[in-house]
């Protein structure tokens, strides 16, 4: 059985997965992921409460699953700055879904070939099905779930993504990093006493250690949440404009990282250069033809707009205001709820007089009605 799994392993290494570890099936510990949904932490993210089941019960998936085989691709390009908005570094590639799914399906075939399987007697997903990798990946040895929530390596630090492959074949599993470790419910293994990513998060996201409230992070914000943006957690997104990388980033854990192999990852190195003033001036076909192919695309140019605008009025650049302006007369209340913010932010409000008085959507007017009680100096911070 042994050789059967360093065989398997050896294939998989060579499809380009930079990480192959693999655990036993287990129902997992349902009290924290029971405890974060009811008390909506999850914010309206309604699947991962309809597939709480599934995700606590692998056989739900997969009748007879009897193992969990880990996968992770390393996404860490080495120390890179980007001085204009900021995007969650995974996004600076091609959709991961898209690029790692032939590896996956090369995966399932080696699967077949070495165990004698069928494509009936396993499943994959690369965070797209109701199972949760990190638990999985701790079990596996892969890493420990830090105070941040996300899956820390010793060798990748927090640059990983996930890919998982249920299977009915029983492999021998791999060692946790500690014995001790069950899942999930293992926070902060290795963290010791630091708490940077907790002290770091500009939104307090984090209401204890290794719980993440969604209705908070930046990346649930700026990437999940479809709606307007609560107007207190708009100064904290900061410059960023997809997602966020705060907590993953201050993490000590990733003195060790080291730049990924990236076979299953297309680098997109043209995003990072784009400025805060070609996104606010987008056109569809723009959008489209930019971000084809990129996680960026699922956002849809309405939400980008309405991020670019957050930080527009983040950025303290004057000369963004006619853009913003511009973006105020948007077709979309979306976009002109938080254009006009922006342009308050960036003291430009006067500018807004008449289209205020032509605005008959109540949450745009909102908008304007809040800025209009604050006091100047207030409204100039």
């Amino acid at each position: 059985m042994s050789a059967q799994r360093e065989l398997l392993r050896s294939r998989l290494l060579a499809l380009g997965f930079d990480e192959v570890r693999m655990t036993g099936v287990h129902a997992l510990p349902p009290e924290r992921l029971h405890a974060w949904v009811g008390q909506g932490r999850h914010a309206d993210m309604a699947w991962m409460e309809r597939t709480l089941a599934k995700r606590l019960q692998p056989e739900l998936v997969l009748p007879g699953a009897r193992s969990v085989i880990m996968l992770g691709v390393n996404y860490w390009p080495g120390p890179a700055e980007q001085p204009g908005p900021r995007w969650a570094r995974y996004a600076l590639h091609e959709d991961y879904h898209d690029t790692m799914k032939p590896a996956l399906i090369a995966a399932g075939h080696a699967l077949e070939e070495i165990c004698g399987v069928t494509a009936e007697d396993y499943r994959f997903y690369t965070d797209t099905g109701p199972v949760i990798e990190r638990g999985w990946a701790a079990r596996a040895g892969l890493g420990f779930v830090g105070k941040n929530a996300m899956l820390i390596s010793r060798r990748h630090g927090n640059w990983l993504l996930l890919a998982t492959l249920l299977t009915k074949v029983e492999l021998e599993p791999d060692l946790p990093v500690r014995a001790q470790v069950s899942g999930f419910a293992d926070t902060g293994l290795l963290c010791g006493k630091c708490t940077r990513c907790l002290d770091a998060c500009p939104t307090q996201a984090f209401p204890e250690p290794g719980v993440v409230d969604a209705r908070r992070c930046i990346s649930y914000q700026t990437i999940e949440n479809k709606g307007i943006i609560p107007r207190e957690l708009r100064p904290g997104i900061g410059r960023h404009i997809f997602g966020c990388d705060i907590c993953l980033e201050v993490c000590p854990w990733n003195r060790f990282a080291q730049a990924g192999r990236q076979l299953l990852l297309v680098a997109r190195h043209d995003l990072p250069g784009l400025t805060l003033a070609e996104l606010l001036g987008l056109t569809p076909e723009r959008f489209a033809t930019v971000f084809r192919r990129t996680p960026i695309k699922r956002l849809k140019l309405r939400g980008l707009l309405r991020n670019a605008c957050i930080v527009a009025g983040n950025s303290g650049e004057r000369a963004l205001v006619p853009a913003l302006v511009r973006l105020a007369a948007h077709e979309l209340p979306l976009v002109r709820v938080h254009a006009v913010w922006a342009v308050h932010r960036l003291g430009g409000g006067a500018l807004l007089t008449e289209l205020a008085r032509g605005e008959t959507d109540p949450e745009v007017l909102e908008e304007y009605a809040w800025w209009a009680a604050q006091p100047p100096a207030s409204a100039r911070e």
